[in-house]
């Protein structure tokens, strides 16, 4: 059912950077090879390159979801996968080298910048971290931010996507059946009482509700491991079961995807097109209510 990567073992995995971490790394002058890189996102209002603006990690780069790590909107959903081509061009500007150690974050919760950690980690490129907590846990801490862009020394990173799972549309009916389909989305829109953005309420028939606000805590970091394995496992998840995550657009279920790596799950996929993409079809089902 799931069309497989090339899935590395849990154990050899890091996927999160504390703050304590990520100042050894950046303060270390040997190190050259850290890049840091901003992907905050704003559906509404100011927007995230516009946030980065106001004040952003030292020496972080942007990256922006609509623009660098997305295709147009289409029968894909709203933020389709990147073009291979594009995606290259878009890390390569932000000074990512074959060799680097990428450390990504957003305003806090993981939800934009596990899109970036998905995304270079189905190119191939493993070593990538989410720093916990994100700029919150930054400011929090009485650390500076900066108001300067940065303008790094473009990379020659290079990758080529099929490292991670993914599941397409045609195989979402069976895998809700026989596995478990996680929908990210707050409860309300799942239920379709409430759809603010997309043109048709509800969710996959046989998806189960786990909102994605339930992997972290009040500050934005993520659960412990054993936290988030019970979470999971609450749903039906387990060695063995086939496993996939969507949200609205395929970007804020790959935080769950996180979630699920911490919490032991390392071969769950990813519905890229999600719920604005299932949509785009009249003839796939459409379910409301619980």
């Amino acid at each position: 059912m799931i069309r497989p990567g090339l899935l590395l073992a849990v154990d050899d995995l890091d996927d999160l950077t504390d703050l304590t971490d990520l100042t050894d790394l950046t303060d270390d002058v040997d190190r050259t090879d850290v890049v840091l890189v901003d992907t905050r996102l704003a559906l509404t209002g100011t927007s995230g390159r516009d946030k980065y603006d106001a004040g952003h990690l030292p020496g972080a780069a942007y990256l922006d979801i609509d623009h660098d790590l997305a295709a147009p909107p289409g029968t894909g959903g709203r933020h389709p996968q990147p073009a291979p081509a594009d995606l290259v061009a878009a890390v390569r500007r932000a000074g990512v080298r074959r060799g680097s150690r990428v450390v990504v974050y957003d305003d806090g919760p993981g939800t934009a910048a596990a899109r970036l950690w998905w995304l270079l980690r189905d190119y191939g490129h493993d070593d990538v971290l989410v720093l916990d907590g994100g700029l919150a846990a930054w400011t929090e801490s009485g650390r500076p931010l900066s108001t300067e862009p940065f303008l790094p020394t473009p990379g020659d990173w290079t990758g080529t996507p099929g490292h991670l799972a993914v599941v397409g549309s045609d195989e979402v009916p069976g895998l809700a059946r026989y596995g478990v389909l996680i929908d990210v989305r707050a409860a309300e829109r799942f239920r379709g009482d409430h759809e603010p953005i997309d043109p048709v309420a509800g969710h996959v028939p046989g998806a189960v509700n786990a909102p994605l606000t339930g992997n972290t805590d009040a500050s934005g970091r993520f659960l412990p491991d054993a936290d988030l394995r019970q979470r999971f496992s609450g749903l039906g998840v387990a060695e063995g079961v086939e496993v996939a995550a969507y949200c609205g657009s395929g970007v804020t279920a790959t935080q769950t995807l996180l979630a699920l790596r911490l919490a032991g799950f390392a071969d769950a996929a990813l519905y890229p097109d999600s719920w604005s993409g299932w949509i785009t079809d009249p003839s796939r089902p459409v379910a409301t209510g619980a």
